[in-house]
């Protein structure tokens, strides 16, 4: 059952996450929402619920690859 929520926020803030809301096609209630469902959510991963983004990045860099990468060679690299 949905319930009508009312939040008392800065106008900057709220302007600044409706512009983040429309670039990722999503309403700013599903945001809220998301936010609060994860913050609430236990720590098994069973309950915890990511975004659909962190879910379909989930497992493109295996742990391997995770534990060997250095940001600071990425950035050499890449400004050479």
């Amino acid at each position: 059952m949905e319930t009508k929520l009312t939040l008392k926020l800065d106008k900057t803030v709220i302007q600044s996450a409706k512009q983040y809301a429309h670039r990722r096609n999503r309403s700013l209630s599903g945001l809220v929402e998301d936010y609060f469902r994860n913050l609430v959510a236990s720590e098994d991963k069973q309950q915890f619920h990511y975004s659909p983004l962190v879910e379909e990045l989930s497992g493109v860099i295996s742990e391997k690859d995770l534990n060997n990468l250095s940001y600071t060679d990425y950035l050499e690299a890449k400004y050479e």
